[in-house]
């Protein structure tokens, strides 16, 4: 039973004053535009379900730690949210170690000598974000101010690196339609491809995503990847690959990461995903495109000393990760043919869109948002003798009535099989909503 009351009258409530003493910012703030927050009678919890919708998938409000105990928590916001293995913090802590600075650290030089034979390039750098390394590598690619890069319109770089070519680099983005299975229309990319004229930038790059993230962890066939290569050599132009999560896209194709790469003259990959390193990206390309990374990664601040102590992660990253990340596709593919199975009316679910370990769902009925799906999800109740003490975080996704999961090396075969049982229990109740809302609309 949801309702909705202003903040303010929920803060006259000396309970609900205890609640938000930590958020109070936050609180004031939604305040002065009245945003309606519902409460949840049965479970006596605030539900801040206006604000989810309009909160980005990544920020928090997930769980790593069970409650008291008594409930499994299952966190499936991302594979972002993965902790080092046992056997990496011992090589943390055997790691030999530099001034990778003056080029000096041993470790780090190891991962970039195998990165860049993992990638068939000539040559790679540690970063230690992925934002970073898209940046360095837009920003090397279109070294000219005023240059300009196409991309998609779902990318992750124009959407969630905060415009950084633009607002740091002097690059403008150019976007192109986003297909559903993550490619583009390479017509309308010849299409906005400029010339050089006075009046315009001039384009420089194209970038593509593999796998693509807001598309669901869809995997760019090679044969689109080979065209995109054709069409940028006609032009005379550098193709940029955000492979935040090339290894999955690799392990899904069956293929060496070097066999995508081959059309592309730079990547960018994340060893803090899937693969489950605590921090680092690196990024490969040309001798000369990574000799210009150096110097912007040092200027925007990723100049690392003794970074030897993440690398040592990052080597057993590319191996043990690696080696493991089918087991992340399996348990994707178990949970979306679950979900498959389930009530059509309340959920709906392409599985041929689930090609790696990104799940991406769709919310049928009307009866709840995609806030209150996740929030259901997300809540157990002891006192109710139907409920199962599992909570599975999850977050709507930022488009649609969508919402996504995300498989990890936390996840196991048990796990799923958990997941699944909560979400029977949950569409189970939204499917008796959905029926007494019709039920009400009919009569």
């Amino acid at each position: 039973m949801f309702f909705s009351t202003s903040c303010s009258r929920i803060l006259t409530s000396t309970l609900h004053k205890t609640l938000f003493t930590r958020k109070a910012h936050l609180i004031s703030f939604i305040d002065r535009g009245r945003i309606p927050l519902p409460l949840c009678i049965s479970t006596r919890r605030i539900l801040p379900v206006q604000l989810c919708r309009t909160m980005s998938m990544y920020q928090g409000g997930g769980s790593n730690s069970q409650d008291d105990g008594a409930v499994h928590v299952i966190d499936m916001r991302s594979d972002t949210i993965t902790k080092p293995t046992p056997a990496m913090r011992q090589a943390m802590a055997n790691a030999e170690v530099g001034d990778d600075v003056y080029g000096e650290d041993p470790t780090v030089n190891a991962l970039q000598e195998k990165t860049a034979e993992l990638f068939g390039m000539e040559a790679a750098l540690f970063f230690p974000t992925g934002t970073m390394g898209n940046l360095c590598s837009v920003m090397a690619h279109c070294w000219e101010r005023g240059s300009e890069m196409l991309l998609g319109d779902c990318a992750h770089i124009l959407i969630y690196e905060q415009g950084g070519s633009a607002q740091l680099g002097g690059v403008h983005p150019r976007t192109v339609r986003n297909k559903p299975d993550g490619t583009f229309d390479l017509e309308e990319v010849e299409s906005k491809i400029r010339t050089n004229d006075p009046h315009l930038p001039i384009t420089r790059l194209i970038c593509v995503e593999n796998t693509q993230n807001i598309c669901g962890g869809r995997v760019l066939p090679l044969s689109f990847l080979k065209e995109v290569r054709s069409l940028a050599d006609k032009h005379k132009l550098l193709v940029h690959m955000d492979g935040a999560r090339l290894m999955n896209a690799a392990v899904s194709l069956n293929v060496p990461p070097s066999e995508i790469l081959q059309y592309c003259d730079s990547v960018s990959m994340c060893l803090s995903k899937g693969l489950g390193a605590p921090v680092g990206s690196v990024v490969g390309g040309k001798k000369g495109f990574i000799a210009r990374c150096v110097r912007l990664r040092k200027v925007l601040g990723g100049g690392m000393r003794q970074a030897g102590i993440l690398a040592a992660a990052g080597l057993l990253a590319l191996t043990d990760g690696a080696a493991r990340l089918h087991q992340d596709h399996e348990n994707a593919r178990t949970i979306a043919e679950g979900i498959h199975g389930m009530d059509p009316s309340v959920l709906h679910i392409d599985l041929d869109t689930v090609q790696s370990n990104i799940i991406l769902y769709h919310l049928v009925s009307h009866a709840v948002t995609p806030s209150q799906f996740c929030e259901m999800l997300n809540t157990y109740d002891p006192k109710d003798d139907l409920d199962v003490n599992i909570r599975v975080v999850m977050f709507p996704f930022d488009l649609g009535r969508s919402i996504r999961c995300v498989t990890h090396h936390h996840i196991t075969a048990e796990d799923v099989q958990c997941v699944l049982k909560k979400f029977r229990v949950v569409v189970d109740r939204v499917a008796a909503m959905t029926g007494k809302s019709a039920d009400k609309s009919s009569s």
